[in-house]
């Protein structure tokens, strides 16, 4: 979990904090299956080129990555939680 990452949880956590439970429903679905249709992830272009984005809810991402852990295996790197003109 990257720095940015925390900054922003703790700002939404602040700023809304109802919706810290749909953050946390959302990080469980996305280790059991990033692809899950109701998270409607995508990858990202432009100056995201090569990050991938998730729905929490309406107006709420989750902007990550896919990389390999030190142990070899696949991860997902968090990078932004915020609506989406924050993330974007």
């Amino acid at each position: 979990m990257g720095k940015a990452f925390v900054r922003a949880f703790k700002r939404v956590n602040k700023k809304r904090p109802s919706l810290i439970k749909d953050i946390e429903d959302t990080l469980t679905l996305m280790i059991d299956n990033p692809f899950a249709a109701q998270l409607e992830t995508h990858k990202l272009k432009g100056n995201l080129s090569g990050y991938w984005a998730c729905s929490v809810s309406h107006d709420l991402r989750i902007v990550f990555e896919f990389v390999k852990s030190k142990s070899g295996e696949d991860a997902i790197f968090l990078i932004e939680v915020g609506t989406h003109d924050e993330v974007y």
